[in-house]
């Protein structure tokens, strides 16, 4: 696509100053923008193998065609959980270095005095 057909325009909305679409995914220059953030993920296709490819005889160094094979098609629906996981945790850390403290008392002050000094209502927690 050009860059044109996937920047994601600064535009006056109700609230301010916003973006028309989100096509980035919350980020610019490696920081979150303030829009929604969206992580797409890409998996190789699973190594199952129905149309035997060519190959070789490692014995014989004839050529062979390879054997049929079945490979785990539950990896997906597991590699998307431990994704979303591993996403939340490196989210969880990069909250903590911004708001870190001793004790979750600290953690939700450091929070809620940042999100009140940009005139944010802060989010639902402790």
């Amino acid at each position: 696509m050009r860059g044109s057909e996937i920047h994601d325009e600064i535009v006056r909305t109700d609230d301010g100053i916003g973006r028309a679409t989100n096509n980035y995914g919350g980020t610019e220059g490696g920081m979150t923008n303030g829009e929604p953030l969206v992580v797409r993920v890409a998996f190789k296709p699973i190594s199952t193998l129905m149309r035997p490819l060519r190959s070789v005889d490692m014995v014989s160094g004839e050529e062979s065609k390879a054997a049929v094979e079945r490979s785990d098609v539950m990896a997906i629906p597991a590699a998307a959980v431990i994704a979303e996981n591993v996403v939340a945790f490196e989210l969880a850390g990069l909250f903590l270095e911004k708001f870190g403290g001793d004790s979750l008392v600290e953690v939700s002050r450091n929070y809620h005095g940042y999100m009140e000094q940009i005139g944010r209502p802060a989010a639902a927690g402790p």
